[in-house]
């Protein structure tokens, strides 16, 4: 019933899925990006729910307030602190051990404004939980959404981010001023 309705809400709103990993792959860090706009939330996990996947998200643990952090809470988000040292690598990594599927999504930008440099957490947290990262996405120019392919952390962070960053290099944000891959803001 879930997916049917979610499938009914994103042809409403014109937005179609497409999934590009093998159906074996039950474990997995999803970046999601471009991140600038509240709606990229709704949208993916209405893309998530119409493929009958219930991910989980790290999301700013300023927004669970009440009653909007129930309402993430029974979504699948999980709270971060982002000012406090508390092992979110570890913790969120050792999520994936006794579980036979589970899709962590993240946004390495860390946020809706303009960053020049993606977070690495993502990273770390897939190569902790030995879990591939899968490129999740939404373009608004062409109202699509999904999971476009993955890659399995090799330990070098800079190669691997630029395979993921190109990736990303023709995905349309809803707000492409405040959209930066950070690959393209590096002085080599």
């Amino acid at each position: 019933m879930k997916k049917k309705f979610a499938r009914f809400l994103l042809k409403i709103f014109g937005w179609d899925v497409v999934i590009k990993i093998p159906p074996e792959v039950k474990k997995m860090v999803v970046t999601m990006a471009p991140h600038t706009s509240n709606w990229d939330f709704l949208v993916g996990w209405l893309g998530y729910m119409s493929i009958g996947v219930n991910a989980k998200y790290l999301i700013k643990k300023e927004a669970f307030f009440f009653p909007l952090g129930n309402i993430l809470s029974a979504m699948g988000a999980i709270p971060v602190d982002r000012k406090a040292s508390t092992n979110i690598v570890i913790q969120v990594g050792d999520l994936f051990k006794n579980k036979d599927s589970l899709y962590i999504t993240i946004t390495p930008e860390g946020s809706r404004s303009l960053r020049s440099n993606w977070k690495r957490g993502f990273y770390y947290i897939a190569e902790h939980a030995q879990v591939p990262i899968a490129f999740g996405f939404l373009d608004y120019k062409k109202k699509i959404g999904g999971i476009g392919g993955m890659i399995f952390p090799t330990g070098d962070f800079e190669a691997d981010l630029k395979v993921i960053e190109a990736f990303y290099s023709d995905i349309n944000a809803k707000y492409p001023e405040k959209f930066s891959l950070s690959a393209q803001n590096r002085k080599n």
